[in-house]
């Protein structure tokens, strides 16, 4: 079951609105900018996830680092680090659609039974089109209760 809602991802995760958080990540430790970067700043255990991978390494395409965080209200929260892209920057695309396939599919699989949200992942600064990349999440979540969350 898919929603889409109007929110800051982050607010509504650190107020346990959701048991599972998913964000796109490159392979190179990057988290300077875009929802990367608030989530290194609420949640520096999902980067400590990343950055105890392999810096560089092509093999963490389609899969996923994760760390688990409880939060004020004693609920836990586990924030996805999604590795959907090997490279990143601006003016070109850098999400990958077969890594983006796979990490879901693992996730769908790990995570079944959890609500789960996210933000357009691939279609910001990964430079994907959403309206591909939803039809991607959208089948491997067929029977997950999962959140798009926009601004």
């Amino acid at each position: 079951m898919k929603k889409t809602i109007k929110g800051n991802l982050i607010t509504m995760s650190l107020l346990g609105d959701f048991d599972v958080i998913i964000h796109g990540q490159n392979c190179f430790h990057s988290w300077g900018a875009g929802i990367v970067k608030e989530i290194a700043r609420s949640y520096p255990a999902a980067k400590v996830a990343d950055l105890n991978t392999k810096k560089g390494d092509k093999k963490k395409l389609g899969t996923y680092s994760s760390a688990k965080i409880t939060l004020n209200n004693g609920k836990e929260l586990i924030v996805v680090n999604a590795y959907t892209q090997y490279s990143y920057g601006v003016k070109k695309c850098h999400l990958n659609d077969r890594a983006l396939q796979e990490v879901f599919q693992k996730i769908s699989v790990d995570f079944e039974g959890k609500k789960i949200a996210y933000p357009k992942i691939g279609a910001g600064r990964a430079g994907g089109d959403w309206k591909k990349i939803s039809v991607v999440i959208d089948k491997e979540f067929e029977n997950i209760d999962h959140t798009l969350v926009v601004i």
